[in-house]
């Protein structure tokens, strides 16, 4: 892999997961959330960390079908796609399968980073203003956007 492509690659699993100088990762800010939890609203109309998980996988499918210039026939697995509806109340078995499908979307995008030649990293995606590079610290940023909304998300008392 050239030194530009696995750079970026590690940019996308250190906002992801494993370890990072600066603090929690998605995944890490994830572990440990009941789905109870992951549903809680801090006041009407705002994101819940179920809301977060879904729209942070929707990105990187999107970020995935830029890079490969592919769209799976069967599309993004949840609608509405950016922000998917979650469940009216906990459900530990759909909690687990929507992190799965976080995973999974980051695994697959992530694929299609690290298979992404160096000379189209400056080049500009046909569906956007941003060149692939871009695109792909974008998605980190996002990753870390939302995981320090998650972690204020957990920290906040949960009144009903």
């Amino acid at each position: 892999m050239a030194p530009e492509t696995r750079l970026l690659v590690e940019v996308v699993d250190h906002a992801f997961t494993g370890r990072s100088w600066h603090g929690a990762t998605l995944t890490g800010a994830l572990r440990g959330v009941t789905p109870a939890r992951a549903l809680w609203r801090p006041a009407r109309n705002r994101h819940s960390i179920w809301d977060l998980v879904l729209h942070t996988a929707y990105w990187k499918y999107v970020v995935r079908c830029r890079l490969t210039g592919e769209r799976p026939p069967e599309g993004f697995p949840r609608a509405p796609s950016n922000w998917p509806e979650t469940p009216a109340r906990p459900d530990a078995a759909r909690w687990r399968a929507d992190v799965r499908l976080l995973k999974r979307m980051h695994d697959e995008m992530r694929a299609a980073v690290a298979a992404l030649p160096p000379r189209r990293l400056r080049a500009r995606s046909p569906a956007g203003t941003w060149s692939y590079a871009q695109m792909i610290q974008g998605a980190a940023a996002h990753d870390l956007y939302h995981t320090g909304q998650i972690q204020l998300l957990k920290r906040l008392p949960a009144r009903r």
